[in-house]
């Protein structure tokens, strides 16, 4: 978008995923519900698009962008498909998971988008709004979380416009995010190996019973979202694993831990997952000038969950 306005407040109804649609062809900006978290959507393959999403998230050019499709027929049109990529696109498709490809000869997709990488990072959305959009634009859709670069991610409409109101062209309301974290990042390697690149809604064992063992993540290049040392932050300082908190601090419970707020009061992860960028979204609006976060157990969606909280205190 250009100037700064209003950004335009949709339903998730038929006239709303018809506006964002439009709006979104005409190369503008639109924050779209997934059903991990919200996602700033704009069309991959115009590099002035893509560099709107940058400038209004605030983000550094060397982290590449994720690309939404809905099928894998229009994702095998820019990435290259193996068998492996065919059989977890299969089995996780439309979902949380993220694949890491080679990039298609000729693909139509800005180089913003890869970060001039030889790679891209595809995923097909399950939530039914996006699909919608999707659809209907006919266009693959560059889309982020729709926040300023840094900062926690949106699960809301109202947390998008936290940080994005005035600089993007419209917000589609869709509800509030199912998973609440965002999408699992693998990394499919010539020779056959694999890399887990982000830890998600979808584990690494669920994964390797269909690739078999994982690669150890060596390189330091960034290739996906995410990989950042300094994400998700609440813009105070975060301490872990924390029963009792000090006078300055605002508590973000689990379990026996009650907390100012609790991340889940029955202990359970999945619950704590929804809810942990609202937890953090509290915490940075409280008077409270530091954040602690109670012990949460760093198995399953425990480590997902944790990698995200380690990122927030860096």
């Amino acid at each position: 978008m250009g100037d700064k306005h209003a950004t335009e407040r949709l339903a998730g109804d038929a006239a709303g995923i018809a506006r964002a649609a439009e709006l979104l062809d005409s190369g503008g900006l639109v924050a779209l519900p997934t059903e991990t978290v919200y996602g700033l959507a704009g069309r991959a393959d115009r590099t002035a698009t893509v560099a709107a999403i940058y400038r209004a998230k605030g983000r550094p050019d060397f982290n590449p962008l994720i690309v939404h499709v809905p099928d894998v027929a229009a994702a095998e049109r820019l990435a290259r498909f193996d068998d492996r990529a065919r059989a977890i696109a299969a089995r996780f498709w439309p979902g949380p998971l993220t694949m890491v490809l080679p990039l298609a000869e000729g693909a139509p997709i800005a180089a913003a988008v890869t970060a001039g990488l030889p790679t891209m990072a595809l995923r097909c959305p399950a939530h039914p709004v996006m699909r919608a959009v999707l659809e209907q634009a006919g266009l693959p859709l560059a889309a982020p979380s729709a926040n300023r670069s840094g900062a926690v991610s949106p699960t809301s409409a109202r947390h998008v416009l936290a940080t994005l109101d005035g600089r993007i062209d419209a917000v589609l309301d869709g509800g509030a995010a199912e998973k609440g974290l965002e999408s699992t990042i693998v990394a499919l390697r010539d020779g056959g190996g694999w890399q887990l690149l982000r830890e998600g809604p979808i584990g690494q064992p669920a994964l390797a019973a269909i690739l078999g063992p994982a690669t150890p993540v060596s390189e330091a290049r960034i290739e996906a979202p995410g990989q950042l040392a300094q994400h998700y932050s609440p813009g105070k300082p975060v301490r872990l694993e924390v029963v009792d908190a000090r006078d300055d601090e605002f508590l973000l419970g689990f379990a026996a831990v009650a907390g100012d707020w609790s991340l889940s009061p029955s202990g359970d992860l999945a619950e704590a997952a929804a809810r942990l960028y609202e937890g953090l979204h509290r915490a940075a609006a409280s008077a409270l000038p530091r954040v602690a976060v109670a012990p949460v157990p760093d198995a399953g969606l425990g480590r997902a969950i944790n990698d995200r909280l380690r990122r927030a205190a860096s």
